[in-house]
Protein backbone atom coordinates (compact mmCIF):
# COMPACT_ATOMS: atom_id res chain seq x y z
CA UNK A 1 0.00 0.00 0.00
CA UNK A 2 1.45 3.48 -0.61
CA UNK A 3 1.98 6.05 1.49
CA UNK A 4 -0.93 8.26 -0.08
CA UNK A 5 -3.52 5.28 0.46
CA UNK A 6 -2.69 5.46 4.03
CA UNK A 7 -3.21 8.74 4.72
CA UNK A 8 -6.62 9.04 2.58
CA UNK A 9 -8.05 5.26 4.02
CA UNK A 10 -8.78 7.05 7.45
CA UNK A 11 -10.89 10.31 5.81
CA UNK A 12 -14.12 11.15 5.74
CA UNK A 13 -15.74 11.67 2.52
CA UNK A 14 -16.13 15.65 3.37
CA UNK A 15 -12.35 15.48 4.12
CA UNK A 16 -11.06 13.61 0.79
CA UNK A 17 -13.03 15.83 -1.42
CA UNK A 18 -12.15 18.96 0.76
CA UNK A 19 -9.75 20.18 -2.14
CA UNK A 20 -12.03 19.12 -5.12
CA UNK A 21 -13.37 23.04 -6.04
CA UNK A 22 -16.35 21.84 -8.15
CA UNK A 23 -17.90 19.62 -5.76
CA UNK A 24 -21.12 21.36 -4.27
CA UNK A 25 -22.48 19.73 -0.96
CA UNK A 26 -25.77 19.17 0.02
CA UNK A 27 -26.67 21.17 3.42
CA UNK A 28 -30.68 20.70 3.64
CA UNK A 29 -31.53 17.78 5.78
CA UNK A 30 -34.31 15.64 4.37
CA UNK A 31 -37.13 16.50 7.12
CA UNK A 32 -36.47 20.32 6.17
CA UNK A 33 -36.54 20.12 2.57
CA UNK A 34 -39.85 18.15 3.19
CA UNK A 35 -41.52 20.72 5.32
CA UNK A 36 -40.38 23.98 2.70
CA UNK A 37 -41.65 21.54 0.09
CA UNK A 38 -45.75 20.79 2.08
CA UNK A 39 -45.40 24.72 2.84
CA UNK A 40 -45.03 25.55 -1.35
CA UNK A 41 -47.90 22.66 -1.71
CA UNK A 42 -50.07 24.54 1.10
CA UNK A 43 -49.61 27.61 -0.98
CA UNK A 44 -50.52 26.80 -4.25
CA UNK A 45 -53.40 24.64 -3.01
CA UNK A 46 -57.27 25.84 -3.68
CA UNK A 47 -59.03 26.18 -0.61
CA UNK A 48 -61.82 24.13 -0.59
CA UNK A 49 -65.04 25.54 1.03
CA UNK A 50 -67.66 23.60 2.92
CA UNK A 51 -70.72 22.39 0.48
CA UNK A 52 -74.06 23.77 1.43
CA UNK A 53 -77.01 22.03 0.78
CA UNK A 54 -80.29 23.44 0.82
CA UNK A 55 -83.56 21.25 0.00
CA UNK A 56 -87.21 22.05 -0.11
CA UNK A 57 -88.04 18.08 -0.46
CA UNK A 58 -85.85 14.70 -0.50
CA UNK A 59 -83.62 15.04 -3.42
CA UNK A 60 -85.37 11.47 -4.58
CA UNK A 61 -88.55 13.29 -5.31
CA UNK A 62 -87.26 15.87 -8.07
CA UNK A 63 -88.96 15.15 -11.23
CA UNK A 64 -88.82 17.01 -14.29
CA UNK A 65 -89.02 20.42 -14.83
CA UNK A 66 -88.40 20.87 -11.03
CA UNK A 67 -85.97 23.94 -10.32
CA UNK A 68 -82.50 23.37 -9.02
CA UNK A 69 -79.82 25.89 -8.22
CA UNK A 70 -75.73 25.11 -8.35
CA UNK A 71 -74.13 28.11 -7.07
CA UNK A 72 -77.16 30.34 -7.72
CA UNK A 73 -77.32 29.67 -11.45
CA UNK A 74 -81.26 27.74 -12.11
CA UNK A 75 -81.35 24.48 -13.77
CA UNK A 76 -84.35 22.44 -14.93
CA UNK A 77 -84.78 18.55 -13.93
CA UNK A 78 -85.21 16.90 -17.40
CA UNK A 79 -85.10 12.95 -16.05
CA UNK A 80 -83.86 10.97 -13.00
CA UNK A 81 -82.51 7.96 -13.48
CA UNK A 82 -81.05 5.03 -11.69
CA UNK A 83 -76.90 4.88 -13.37
CA UNK A 84 -76.14 1.88 -10.77
CA UNK A 85 -78.20 -0.43 -8.73
CA UNK A 86 -75.32 -1.55 -5.69
CA UNK A 87 -78.00 -3.55 -3.93
CA UNK A 88 -78.13 -1.55 -0.72
CA UNK A 89 -77.83 1.93 -2.05
CA UNK A 90 -78.46 2.87 -6.03
CA UNK A 91 -75.83 5.68 -7.46
CA UNK A 92 -78.09 7.93 -9.03
CA UNK A 93 -78.16 11.19 -12.07
CA UNK A 94 -80.88 14.16 -12.38
CA UNK A 95 -79.81 15.33 -15.87
CA UNK A 96 -80.83 18.99 -15.79
CA UNK A 97 -80.39 21.75 -18.64
CA UNK A 98 -79.56 25.05 -19.03
CA UNK A 99 -82.13 26.24 -21.38
CA UNK A 100 -80.24 29.63 -21.83
CA UNK A 101 -76.63 28.29 -22.50
CA UNK A 102 -78.07 24.91 -24.41
CA UNK A 103 -75.99 22.88 -22.41
CA UNK A 104 -76.57 19.34 -20.35
CA UNK A 105 -75.61 18.77 -16.93
CA UNK A 106 -76.01 16.03 -14.31
CA UNK A 107 -76.18 15.94 -10.03
CA UNK A 108 -75.17 12.21 -8.93
CA UNK A 109 -75.64 11.20 -5.46
CA UNK A 110 -76.36 8.02 -3.39
CA UNK A 111 -79.84 7.11 -2.20
CA UNK A 112 -79.62 7.44 1.33
CA UNK A 113 -75.88 8.70 1.53
CA UNK A 114 -76.37 12.57 1.55
CA UNK A 115 -75.13 12.28 5.21
CA UNK A 116 -72.17 11.14 4.51
CA UNK A 117 -71.27 11.85 0.61
CA UNK A 118 -72.57 15.22 -0.66
CA UNK A 119 -74.16 15.25 -4.64
CA UNK A 120 -71.28 15.96 -7.22
CA UNK A 121 -72.04 18.09 -10.02
CA UNK A 122 -70.69 17.38 -13.73
CA UNK A 123 -71.12 18.88 -17.02
CA UNK A 124 -71.56 17.21 -20.16
CA UNK A 125 -68.45 18.46 -22.44
CA UNK A 126 -68.78 16.46 -25.52
CA UNK A 127 -71.87 14.02 -26.62
CA UNK A 128 -70.76 10.94 -24.41
CA UNK A 129 -68.66 12.54 -21.24
CA UNK A 130 -68.96 14.48 -18.59
CA UNK A 131 -66.63 16.17 -16.55
CA UNK A 132 -66.77 17.08 -12.58
CA UNK A 133 -66.99 20.74 -11.73
CA UNK A 134 -67.00 21.54 -8.41
CA UNK A 135 -69.80 24.08 -6.32
CA UNK A 136 -70.40 25.52 -2.78
CA UNK A 137 -73.90 26.08 -2.83
CA UNK A 138 -76.71 23.40 -4.33
CA UNK A 139 -80.80 24.01 -3.52
CA UNK A 140 -83.88 22.76 -4.93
Amino acid sequence: MSKKQKEDSGMSLDEAFADDEDVVYNTDTPTKKKKEEAKEKQKDSIQVEKKQIKSSKPIEQLKKGDKVKVDGKEYEVDAQEVLIDHKITKEMAIDIFDAKADKDFQIRYFTGRLDVADPEFYELVNDFMYQKRNYVRLEW
